[in-house]
C-alpha cells in the first residue's frame, strides 16, 4: 500500500468532481480523503455519496476526515486527528477492511498508541510548511525515517509536498503522500502529467 493521497480542496463540486474524475481515471491516486470544511453539512451527504460511488468504480479507498459519523454512515474509512475521537470506537464501528488513520504529529509514541488501538496507517506532518495549516509547523524527516524502522503499518507524509521535493519524503520512510494543492490546485489539463511524475516517484 502506497503512493499518492489525495484530499479534496474546496472548489466548486461540479470543478472538483471534474478533476476527481479525471486523476482517478488515470490511475495515479492510492487513496482520497474527503474533507470540505467549508460545506455544510447536509451538502457533504451528498458529495460523499456521489464520491463513494466513483472511488467504487475506481477501485480507491475512500476515507472520510475527523468525522466518524459520517464514515459510519456510509461504510468508509476515516482519518482521525488527536482531538477528533478515539480509534478504537472507530474500529467497532467501522466495517473492517476500510482504512483507519490516526494524525500522529511528530510522535512516534502516538503513532504507536494508534496502532495499538486499531489505526492501520499513521500519518506525520507537516514535513515542510503549508498553507492549508501554517500552524502546524514542519517536522523534517527524522521521524518518518524512525517510524519506518519501528512501525509496521504504512506511514503517510503530510504538509507541503510537491514532486520536487517529495522524492527524499519517500526515500525517508513514507508509504503515501498526502496531497492537495500540488493536484488539485492546477488547472484540469495539467493533473495527468503532474500524477505521472509523482507514480514516477514511488516507482
Amino acid at each position: 500500500m502506497r503512493g499518492l493521497y489525495l484530499i479534496t480542496n474546496d472548489d466548486p463540486l461540479e470543478l472538483l468532481l471534474a478533476k476527481l474524475e479525471g486523476a482517478m481515471s488515470n490511475g495515479g491516486i492510492a487513496v482520497l480523503q474527503y474533507r470540505r470544511k467549508k460545506v455544510a453539512k447536509e451538502d457533504q451527504i451528498y458529495e460523499v455519496e456521489y464520491m463513494k460511488a466513483m472511488c467504487a468504480e475506481y477501485a480507491v479507498p475512500f476515507v472520510i476526515n475527523d468525522d466518524l459519523d459520517l464514515a459510519e454512515k456510509y461504510g468508509l474509512g476515516v482519518h482521525l486527528g488527536q482531538d477528533d475521537g478515539s480509534i478504537v470506537d472507530a474500529v467497532a464501528r467501522l466495517p473492517e477492511g476500510v482504512l483507519i488513520g490516526r494524525s500522529c504529529n511528530n510522535s512516534l509514541q502516538l503513532a504507536e498508541q494508534a496502532i495499538a488501538d486499531g489505526a492501520n496507517y499513521v500519518a506525520f506532518g507537516a514535513i515542510y510548511a503549508t498553507d492549508t495549516k501554517p500552524e502546524a509547523g514542519n517536522i523534517g524527516l527524522e521521524t518518518l525515517k524512525q517510524a519506518k524502522q519501528q512501525l509496521n503499518v504504512p506511514i503517510c507524509a503530510i504538509g507541503g509536498l510537491t514532486v520536487e521535493n517529495s522524492k527524499i519524503v519517500i526515500e525517508s520512510g513514507a508509504d503515501y503522500c498526502a496531497v492537495i494543492s500540488d493536484i488539485l490546485g492546477r488547472p484540469m489539463n495539467l493533473i495527468p502529467d503532474r500524477l505521472d511524475e509523482w507514480s514516477a516517484l514511488f516507482k
